[in-house]
């Protein structure tokens, strides 16, 4: 009754639905867009800045999108690039299997409300290069962007469609090379970043380049990238792994040639000549090739990336840009698969270790012990692909006059301590990302206490001043000590702490062992450690 009574006086409008917040547009020289309001934040998803790489231009550099009419619906996320289902089970693969399709050159951004030159950061997503999606929830860019960052997330090509080399393709470059797709396609982003990012609110001089294990790994290829260069300005790396690579024509370090592997997958798939291979259907293609054994790696092609990694940085010809980076207590606890069969005992461990490493097994077993084989394991491949990369990326931008800064995740909780997965591989994600509610359906879960909150607002705090201006600081946090000569790093466990000399002797030991094998120069390295390890070469005078 007293409603008919207000309506009848007028106010209808008193019972109206609460208004939506308008949906955001922005006027970008690509095109315009039209995104979501999320509660002082603007999302933009599915954004193309390239042309779909399909048909023809399957296993061609990318092209730029053409610049579209009208305004794009950018509310939903753009398809994930093809790959082999997840394993079932496996604590990294999402609630749903993603929509995929051969054109997913996509982007998304999140923005803050009114933003006006805000940092940049772009974050490239893990997953062996075989894997992964911007769709994922644990990558939202939401909560980053609430501390005022412009946060970008990027699709790029997987698997045998993003790491192919092919004599066929190589004559067909205009640079004469071949594979490197996805890495190319992450430096086209960067591209539609520089020209896009001014509309949304962001710095195109201020961009962070972000990433985890094969996002890390990415964010060491553009490091070295000449194509790459002066398109972003400050590194982070979470779980890197400097392995490495095959060059493109020649056989080095035990690997063959990038063109001649490519040879041989497309015999092992009986597909001959580059129209059937365009031809084929890409998820079948994908999922063939996986089941092959292809691995997706850069190639060292002199174009895209110059030389292997080590050398690169060796030589201090990586970009010169601030880097944050570092590794986790429990890397291997959720990648056993990288590990070989436990030996029987402690006396057939240490015998396989003295027979691998020779002069060096008195200070790898004294480092590994044999009193827990388990353990000693998994620290081998854990240091050997993670804690030795993280060591020498922050070693080398501090040699180039760099603020550098390195960090050990050594935080576990309940849910992940009691599957055996303290502080295991990713485990730091829903911290630094602030998406601690978008983790996937085997994840342990982490609990909603006030500690894990607070854990978690000092992460974001640390990743986003950074990004903002090169040195991660949280508001009642301990300040976090630059490398430099101390060798400081952030401890992160409960509450960070910081100290000095991670570890110390582990990056002198493999760093040792590394160079023996390059100098040797028929020896990979990578998770070939520890009683896997072949016979160590002789000392040589480079790594004196």
């Amino acid at each position: 009754m007293i409603r008919s009574l207000l309506l009848s006086l007028g106010v209808a409008a008193l019972f109206a639905a609460p208004a939506l917040a308008a949906a955001p547009v922005v006027e970008a020289p690509a095109g315009a867009v039209r995104g979501e309001a999320l509660n002082g934040v603007h999302a933009f998803r599915g954004i193309p800045y390239a042309r779909p790489p399909v048909k023809e231009r399957r296993w061609r550099a990318p092209e730029p999108a053409a610049r579209w009419e009208g305004v794009r619906d950018a509310s939903r996320f753009g398809a994930s690039c093809h790959q082999p289902p997840s394993r079932p089970g496996s604590l990294y693969a999402p609630a749903e299997a993603p929509k995929m399709s051969e054109d997913c050159l996509f982007l998304n951004v999140w923005t803050p409300e009114g933003a006006r030159s805000a940092p940049v950061f772009v974050w490239i997503h893990g997953g062996a290069l075989s894997g992964g999606s911007t769709s994922e929830p644990l990558y939202d860019g939401a909560a980053l962007a609430r501390q005022g960052l412009v946060v970008v997330s990027i699709n790029y090509r997987l698997g045998v469609l993003g790491y192919l080399a092919h004599p066929q393709l190589s004559e067909e470059s205009p640079d004469g090379v071949s594979g490197n797709y996805g890495l190319l396609d992450q430096i086209q982003a960067l591209r539609w970043v520089r020209d896009n990012i001014a509309a949304f609110g962001g710095d195109p001089g201020n961009v962070t380049i972000a990433g985890e294990s094969a996002g890390a790994l990415s964010v060491m290829y553009l490091m070295a990238a000449p194509p790459a260069r002066g398109l972003f300005h400050k590194a982070i790396a979470q779980s890197a792994y400097m392995i490495s690579m095959p060059a493109l024509r020649e056989d080095v370090h035990g690997t063959p040639p990038a063109e001649s592997a490519g040879v041989e997958l497309a015999r092992k798939l009986g597909i001959r000549g580059l129209p059937r291979l365009r031809a084929a259907d890409p998820q079948e293609l994908t999922v063939k090739a996986a089941m092959a054994g292809y691995m997706p790696l850069g190639n060292v092609d002199g174009k895209v990336l110059p030389a292997q990694l080590v050398e690169v940085f060796d030589r201090g010809e990586q970009a010169p840009v601030p880097i944050l980076a570092g590794f986790n207590e429990g890397e291997i606890r959720s990648l056993r698969f990288l590990l070989p069969p436990a030996p029987a005992d402690a006396a057939t461990y240490e015998a396989a270790i003295r027979g691998a490493y020779r002069d060096l097994a008195d200070a790898m077993l004294e480092r590994y012990p044999s009193h827990d084989l388990d353990a000693a394991m998994l620290a081998t491949t854990r240091d050997a692909l993670y804690g030795w990369t993280a060591e020498r990326l922050v070693r080398s931008q501090t040699a180039l006059g760099q603020p550098s800064y390195l960090y050990f995740w050594d935080h576990g909780y309940r849910a992940a301590d009691e599957a055996g997965l303290h502080a295991f591989h990713a485990s730091e994600i829903p911290y630094v990302l602030g998406t601690r509610d978008g983790t996937p359906p085997y994840w342990p879960a982490v609990p909603d206490t006030a500690a894990e909150r607070a854990l978690g607002t000092t992460m974001l705090g640390y990743w986003a001043s950074f990004a903002r201006d090169g040195r991660p600081a949280a508001e009642g946090a301990p300040e976090w000590p630059a490398y430099g000569e101390a060798r400081a790093y952030l401890g992160i466990a409960g509450n960070p702490q910081p100290g000095t000399h991670l570890m110390p002797g582990m990056f002198e030991l493999l760093e040792q062992v590394v160079c023996r094998r390059r100098a040797q120069g028929d020896q990979p390295w990578h998770w070939n450690v520890g009683i896997i390890s072949p016979p160590l070469p002789p000392e040589a005078d480079a790594c004196r």
